[in-house]
């Protein structure tokens, strides 16, 4: 496999861990949708929470959270909506990023919750 997948493996791996520990419940991890993936579907409380990760090894080129684009958000957008539907549920839902960089040989963490809109 490629090291940027490990990468981006790991970086889920420590989002998940990070959000059960904040005492989220996983649903579905890499849940696919057409050509949409979401990487985490959580439940908060009464909330549907959508995890977007993404990380760096830098940020000299700008943070990850920068590289999410409309069309990503469409994506999800779809992807939630079909997981709601196929699934019956009915459940208000937040989108939430969590951005990891590498500094120093560690991991740092930024967690945006409603990072976005499904009408953005």
């Amino acid at each position: 496999m490629a090291q940027h997948n490990l990468f981006g493996q790991e970086a889920e791996q420590k989002a998940l861990s990070f959000l059960c520990n904040k005492g989220y419940v996983l649903l579905e991890k890499n849940y696919r949708f057409g050509k949409a993936e979401i990487d985490l579907l959580m439940k908060d409380k009464d909330l549907l929470v959508c995890i977007e990760v993404k990380a760096r090894s830098t940020d000299f080129f700008g943070t990850p959270e920068s590289f999410i684009t409309s069309k990503k958000i469409k994506l999800l957008v779809g992807a939630v909506n079909h997981y709601l539907e196929y699934h019956n549920l009915d459940y208000e839902v937040r989108f939430d990023v969590l951005s990891y960089t590498i500094k120093n040989k560690k991991w740092i963490c930024k967690h945006i919750e409603s990072a976005f809109y499904s009408w953005e």
